[in-house]
């Protein structure tokens, strides 16, 4: 069974890169709403046995505990790499030989069967890791006992993380895990994908507000 730290930043700040399509308006509320449909899908995981949200973000810490989730203070107010890892050692400190694995927060389209896939790969190895749907980045990243779960996410981290020596997990059928929501063309791959609840009211919300259509076209 796996613990998985989920990192969010305060929801004004979050997700940038989709103020073209969402403005500064509806941001907020998309990034809370693929922040609960990725939370919701991984406690629905048969292989997950916490999620553990890090967060300094009050009304989303308030909205991700209701669906079951321990939400944990951005104690180090570093960046997305401390976070995690302030994560990770939270939940080592209760149990040690705890499997533990970052997760993206904005997975709108996560399936709770593709996460069982991804995760029981990585349960073959100390530390692992699936890269997102473009290939740049990284979506996933898994550390068994005793390994550290050593988190470089940002960027390029795909090269990052294999460098580090973390085994790249190469899946078909996983397609969920790995699409992840930056731009609006990321928006539109999830929506035609499949998204949840959450995201897709937000997705009408803004279609009905700042006409984005779910087609690139």
């Amino acid at each position: 069974m796996w613990s998985l730290i989920v990192p969010l930043k305060p929801l004004r700040r979050a997700k940038s890169r989709l103020a073209p399509v969402a403005g500064d308006t509806l941001r907020p509320s998309l990034a809370l709403a693929f922040a609960e449909d990725t939370v919701a899908a991984a406690l629905a995981c048969a292989a997950v046995r916490e999620v553990v949200v890090v967060t300094d973000d009050p009304l989303a810490g308030d909205r991700l505990a209701l669906l079951g989730a321990r939400v944990l203070p951005d104690a180090p107010g570093r960046g997305l790499n401390a976070a995690l890892a302030h994560g990770a050692a939270a939940v080592r400190a209760g149990r040690p030989a705890a499997a533990v694995a970052a997760l993206n927060a904005d997975l709108p389209a996560l399936r709770p069967a593709e996460l069982g896939l991804v995760l029981a790969a990585a349960a073959g190895h100390a530390r692992s890791f699936l890269a997102d749907a473009a290939g740049v980045g990284t979506t996933l990243l898994a550390a068994t006992a005793p390994a550290a779960l050593g988190p470089a996410f940002g960027g390029p981290s795909r090269a990052r993380h294999r460098f580090s020596g973390a085994a790249e997990l190469a899946l078909d059928g996983v397609e969920s895990v790995r699409r992840d929501v930056d731009t609006g063309e990321d928006l539109r791959a999830a929506l035609a994908l499949g998204v949840g609840p959450r995201t897709a009211a937000s997705a009408r919300r803004l279609t009905a507000s700042a006409g984005f259509t779910a087609s690139a076209g």
